[in-house]
């Protein structure tokens, strides 16, 4: 019985289509070549925390391999980039090698990596949406087919999502949210229905 790669794939060294950005992947579906060239922002240092997981080692590594060293490269640029397409490209992987991969046995440091990578990209995610709602977006004002002036609007909706997530204590209507005695809120409302009370005769 032949052993094959973990993250062999037959599609990847069939066909007469042949991807030269890339000489690591071979495809007969034009949708799944990946180029070796890949746009990202700043790469962790070689020191990062996040480079330092146990990545998974092939039992007979092949050429077209996902190695240790490939491993950490797609972290770093997943970690950079927060899309695992983009991360993919830099590598010259496939994201069903990939995906495989992550889900062998003995690659629970390289999945435990990949959710940490995802999680910075959504930071930088969150530090997006916060600038547009503080700055606003820049819209066009047009007249007769020539933009003729710009304003700012600022999204109501984005602001209310982003203070009920980051401040949910005082800015959530979630159940589980409600006002707690001692809160300005809970007095507030307190006295506001004391004061809607009728006055008992004495």
């Amino acid at each position: 019985m032949s052993h094959q790669p973990d993250d062999f794939d037959a599609s990847d060294c069939e066909g007469p289509h042949f991807d030269r950005a890339c000489p690591r992947t071979r495809s007969v579906r034009p949708a799944r070549r990946t180029s070796a060239v890949a746009f990202f922002e700043d790469m962790p240092d070689e020191d990062d925390p996040l480079l330092g997981f146990a990545p998974y080692l092939h039992v007979q590594p092949r050429r077209n391999a996902i190695t240790p060293d490939r491993q950490r490269m797609f972290i770093a640029a997943l970690a950079a980039t927060g899309i695992v397409t983009q991360a993919a490209r830099t590598i010259g992987a496939s994201l069903e090698a990939l995906y495989k991969l992550r889900h062998r046995k003995g690659a629970e440091g390289f999945s435990a990596a990949w959710n940490m990578a995802v999680d910075r990209g959504m930071m930088r995610l969150q530090d997006c949406a916060l600038e547009r709602a503080i700055l606003g977006e820049e819209r066009p004002v047009a007249s007769q087919g020539k933009v003729v002036a710009t304003y700012v609007r600022h999204d109501t909706t984005l602001m209310l999502f982003l203070l009920r997530q980051r401040m949910a204590g005082r800015y959530s209507d979630r159940p589980g949210n409600d006002p707690q005695p001692g809160s300005a809120l809970y007095e507030r409302i307190v006295a506001d229905y004391k004061s809607r009370q009728p006055r008992q005769r004495k």
